[in-house]
C-alpha cells in the first residue's frame, strides 16, 4: 500500500474507534456546535459523517478523542438526559458557564476532572 493509502486508512472512523455521527448524537450536538468544538465548519463535520473520516489534523484529533472520552464518562455517570443538562447548565465550577464552553476553548481536561468526580461521588 502507497503512503495516499496509509494517510486514508488513518482517517477512517472504525481505526480511531470513534463514530463522529454517534458521537455528535451522544453529545446532541448540531453540526455547527461540533464544527465550533473541533475548530471546523459544520459543512466539513457533514463531509467527515457521510465519508466515515475523521479530522486529520493532530489538535482536532485530540479534541476529539477528549470529546468521545466526555460522552462515555459522561453517559455512565448521567442518564442521557441527565449528561445533556450536564452539558448545556451554567455551572459555578465552570465560572457560571457551561461545559462545553470550556471544551471550545480547549479546556475539556476541566469537564473530564468535573466528570470523574461526579462518578467518584456515587461510590465508584
Amino acid at each position: 500500500m502507497g503512503v495516499e493509502g496509509n494517510v486514508a486508512a488513518t482517517r477512517q472512523a472504525p481505526k480511531a474507534g470513534i463514530d463522529l455521527r454517534k458521537l455528535r448524537a451522544d453529545l446532541r450536538l448540531s453540526r455547527e456546535r461540533m464544527g465550533r468544538l473541533l475548530d471546523v465548519s459544520a459543512k466539513t463535520v457533514e463531509r467527515w459523517e457521510e465519508r466515515g473520516a475523521l479530522p486529520a489534523g493532530l489538535m482536532a484529533r485530540q479534541r476529539l478523542a477528549q470529546l468521545r472520552d466526555i460522552a462515555e464518562l459522561g453517559l455512565m455517570v448521567y442518564t442521557p438526559a441527565g449528561f445533556d443538562s450536564f452539558l448545556r447548565t451554567p455551572l459555578a465550577e465552570f465560572g457560571g458557564t457551561t461545559a462545553l464552553q470550556p471544551i471550545e476553548l480547549g479546556q475539556g481536561e476541566r469537564v473530564v476532572g468535573a466528570l470523574a468526580a461526579d462518578y467518584e461521588g456515587l461510590g465508584h
